[in-house]
């Protein structure tokens, strides 16, 4: 494994492709054993939401997930990981967020992935609203529980 992991960030408009990401990953390097990914989607809210509008601030939310990213790879021994975030509005069933993470064993996998998603939930600078099928919507509250997801990484691996 080389000394610092390849990092790559990127807060976009349009889709990705799950298979592609993780190909470019696993050609890193002969020692990748283990990739593992989360994709976020879009949920429908039992049929409520006709689509979720996500804002965010272009330079600062790529700096601070580069910065998660920069202490996911200083706490476990990874060859690359990929954090792509979207942004504008996105329906149902569309993809709003990859976290990629390769290294040689499986758990450092597992956890690089994990302590991402945990504190792009309550780090990363977006906002989301809700646009109603049949109500005005609006914005999204911070929920307890990733706040609580995130106290977790401070006390063990």
């Amino acid at each position: 494994m080389a000394d610092r992991p390849h990092i790559d960030v990127r807060v976009q408009a349009g889709d990705f492709d799950v298979a592609t990401e993780t190909a470019m990953l696993s050609r890193l390097s002969t020692n990748v054993g283990a990739i593992v990914t989360f994709t976020g989607l879009c949920r429908d809210e039992d049929g409520r939401l006709q689509a979720l509008e996500l804002e965010h601030y272009p330079g600062m939310a790529e700096a601070e997930i580069r910065r998660i990213a920069d202490q996911a790879a200083g706490r476990w021994p990874l060859i690359g990981l990929t954090v792509i975030h979207r942004f504008g509005r996105i329906r149902p069933g569309e993809n709003i967020v990859l976290v990629v993470a390769a290294s040689a064993h499986r758990q450092a996998a597992f956890s690089a992935a994990g302590f991402l998603m945990d504190f792009l939930k309550t780090r990363a600078p977006f906002w989301k609203k809700e646009h109603l099928a049949d109500a005005e919507g609006g914005w999204v509250e911070a929920k307890k529980d990733d706040d609580q997801a995130v106290r977790r990484w401070s006390s063990s691996d």
